[in-house]
């Protein structure tokens, strides 16, 4: 326990609950803000042209000076990739170990700040203080190097953190999650453990990562021509995975896509990658015959955007794939873009290339299955759990297992984003909840893009638009031209010229008879224009398009 007194704790999220992704967990310690992780979420289907989504920090900010720092546990972009934005409201340091810490000074490095980033490094082995409160890490075995777990150390007794993790017992760089740590702190009385849920609903054990790297050689072995390999550029450890098999398959690597090519050089820089040779560059791919390629590339999870989603549709400058390939998806999909994944595999197949996915092989998870969360509660011993990481069927498959760990129902609290849970003398209660949402990243515009832009984005998208342009003199009360319908994304114009004389006819008479009734303002008669075209054209068509009439004044004076 922490020699300091901590009255009062408070627990919370900002993200990371209810969802995968965007993780962002708050322990507020009577006057001090400490937070774990700063992540992003990729957007939603419904969320027209937005680029990224990140948690609401409204609360952080309107208590900046209360804020002491932040806290990674890894350098997954569901944890890191928050930082350039978040930072521009909180100047606070930022702990993480070398990889995580060179990750996140290259996403600030592609985002415009008033100011560098203060980034503090830590390894499983630090003990440090933020602000005042006593900090340690333990590692942890997840798909990416240098991942840990955090313990808050306060007077009423540890809170633990457990980053992503799993039990892996051979995993690819020989570093195991910490167990003797976990016990050692288990034995001080633990108060809370906040545990990752993203595997809760998935049984037994999950497999090694080891594993994959005899899939891969495997499948690589049997293919006759080129071989596409997609994966998280993220995910250090199969990549390594990946030049093995290679370097076995006497292939060379080359590596294609913005974010896949900056992770492999800061790893590789780092020395967290070892290559010997295998990785070649793009320029040096004409020396080869296709049977001794291997292209390590994005779109794993079917981004549009992606390099293998180019490829796909023919739209990349280097590569086309062709029937003779070999594609392989080393990832499962997030939840959400199982549609996303499944249009790309179809596309590739109807190009007749060989595609290989969802086989254990080729994949394993870097999260821990229902028995290895049982023997993560067990080892700690928790007074309070708190299920995070997950959508909240995660969440609550994960307080089911703390269950059968012996924690009483009454201790285990399941959260939405906002509602907090504070810790008084070692019992916890819920609290008052404070605000939480999404910001919505699109393009250089950090929060500007809300429900009512969505909705238009949304109706836009739906049913298109009608722009009615239409020139009057206010003084003498006249029309002088139009009105002129344009339509986008509703009706082919030459298709509907009835429909769209019909429509003219009923703005021109909107506009005179307004007029007559003594017509002074703008937003009248604009909103004359917009409800009778739209009652007209839903009883002509049953759709609703976005309806934006510009009225222009010719009046000489």
């Amino acid at each position: 326990m922490s020699n300091q007194k901590t009255e009062s704790i408070r627990i919370f999220s900002l993200g990371g609950i209810g969802e995968v992704g965007k993780n962002m967990y708050v322990i507020e310690l009577d006057e001090e803000l400490l937070i774990i992780d700063s992540g992003l979420m990729f957007p939603d289907d419904d969320m027209l042209g937005v680029d990224i989504v990140i948690p609401d920090i409204t609360y952080l900010v309107e208590n900046k000076t209360r804020v002491k720092g932040i806290i990674l546990t890894h350098g997954h972009e569901d944890h890191i990739g928050g930082i350039p934005y978040v930072l521009r409201d909180l100047d606070v340091p930022v702990y993480g170990t070398k990889l995580t810490l060179a990750l996140v000074e290259d996403h600030c490095n592609q985002v415009t700040m008033s100011k560098p980033p203060t980034l503090r490094e830590i390894h499983a082995d630090s003990k440090i203080k933020v602000g005042t409160t006593p900090v340690s890490f333990f590692r942890t075995t997840h798909s990416i190097p240098d991942s840990v777990g955090v313990i808050i150390h306060t007077s009423q007794g540890p809170i633990v953190h457990t980053g992503d993790f799993k039990f892996d017992q051979n995993p690819v760089d020989q570093q195991l999650t910490e167990i003797g740590k976990l016990s050692d702190v288990g034995e001080k009385g633990v108060l809370c453990l906040l545990s990752d849920s993203t595997n809760a609903e998935r049984p037994g054990i999950t497999p090694s990562e080891s594993i994959v790297g005899k899939g891969l050689q495997e499948v690589f072995y049997e293919a006759p021509g080129r071989i596409f390999i997609a994966t998280f550029a993220s995910n250090i450890h199969r990549i390594q995975q990946v030049i093995h098999a290679a370097d076995y398959n006497n292939r060379k690597v080359v590596v294609v896509g913005k974010s896949m090519d900056h992770a492999v050089s800061i790893s590789k820089r780092l020395g967290y990658l070892i290559d010997d040779g295998t990785l070649i560059d793009l320029e040096k791919l004409s020396e080869y015959e296709k049977h001794e390629i291997v292209i390590l590339t994005t779109g794993s999870q079917g981004e549009p955007l992606s390099a293998l989603t180019k490829m796909a549709k023919g739209n990349h400058p280097k590569f086309k794939i062709e029937p003779s390939d070999r594609i392989i998806f080393s990832a499962n999909p997030i939840p959400g873009n199982e549609k996303s994944v499944s249009k790309m595999i179809d596309l590739l197949s109807r190009i007749g290339a060989d595609v290989i996915y969802g086989q254990k092989n080729v994949h394993t998870s870097g999260h821990a299955s229902t028995e290895e969360l049982k023997q993560m509660i067990n080892i700690v011993k928790p007074r309070y759990f708190i299920p995070v990481h997950g959508e909240f069927r995660m969440q609550h498959a994960h307080g089911e297992i703390a269950k059968v760990c012996g924690i009483p129902s009454e201790n285990i609290f399941l959260l939405d984003k906002g509602e907090t849970v504070e810790f008084s003398d070692r019992t916890a209660k819920l609290g008052k909840r404070i605000p939480a949402g999404h910001v919505l990243i699109d393009g250089l515009g950090v929060g500007d893009v809300g429900n009512i832009v969505l909705r238009d984005r949304r109706l836009l998208s739906e049913d298109g638009i009608l722009v009615v342009v239409v020139t009057i003199n206010r003084h003498r009360k006249l029309l002088l031209s139009g009105p002129n319908i344009i339509s986008r994304g509703f009706v082919y114009v030459r298709e509907s010229e009835e429909l769209i004389v019909n429509a003219e006819s009923l703005v021109k008479n909107a506009v005179l008879n307004t007029m007559a009734e003594g017509f002074v303002e703008w937003a009248q008669l604009k909103v004359q224009i917009r409800e009778q075209l739209s009652r007209f054209l839903y009883e002509k068509t049953k759709r609703r398009p976005m309806i934006i009439p510009i009225i222009m004044d010719a009046t000489v004076e």
